[in-house]
């Protein structure tokens, strides 16, 4: 038979209230007393859609493929896909039939957003910085195929994410060529300033 816990009658740790008590006035005065103290406090809500609010490089939106002198930066590795915890991205690959540094590119490219849980793993494990979370959150789909998004939809200018590139930059080493001492010709496993080190 399982043992009463709970406080007896009479004891000194049990709380005695008052009549006044009993009748909760005074935990009522102080709910009062609290919702009139944030009736004059500065409001904090704003009148969306009017207005949107301003989000720093730090969100984490719809995700996007960057694409750099027209083409995107993608080279079809997987590791997006793999990485992926809900199984929201799927892609094809393709080999580049021209003198193009990059072997291969998506030749289909797509991201199910209705099962997207915005974790942001994509843009982590990506080599070539070519799948970016951006600041884009306000969409709606009205059929299940509409939620999966495309190449043509995915692709975005490299300039209209530029801040979270730059905030990726900053939080994934920020000692990054200060504190080492490197060759940068041996760092050109990236197509992001490959012309840069090759000075081409």
């Amino acid at each position: 038979m399982a043992k009463n816990i709970g406080i007896t009658k009479g004891s000194k740790k049990e709380r005695q209230l008052t009549t006044l008590g009993k009748l909760y006035i005074p935990e009522v005065i102080k709910g009062l007393a609290y919702t009139l103290r944030q009736m004059f406090r500065p409001k904090v809500t704003i009148r969306y859609p009017e207005q949107k609010p301003e989000l720093g490089p730090e969100f984490r939106g719809r995700p996007v493929l960057v694409k750099e002198h027209d083409k995107e930066r993608c080279v079809a590795c997987g590791l997006c896909a793999r990485a992926c915890p809900p199984f929201a991205i799927s892609m094809q690959a393709a080999e580049v039939e021209s003198d193009d540094p990059k072997e291969r590119y998506p030749e289909t490219f797509e991201i199910d957003m209705l099962r997207c849980i915005y974790c942001g793993y994509c843009e982590e494990v990506c080599p070539e910085e070519a799948i970016v979370m951006s600041p884009h959150y306000d969409f709606n789909f009205k059929t299940r195929e509409d939620a999966i998004h495309k190449k043509d939809r995915l692709l975005v200018d490299k300039e209209d994410v530029k801040d979270r590139l730059e905030f990726l930059e900053k939080r994934r080493n920020p000692n990054f060529g200060e504190v080492y001492d490197f060759d940068p010709k041996n760092n050109i496993h990236t197509l992001r300033n490959r012309d840069e080190v090759m000075g081409e």
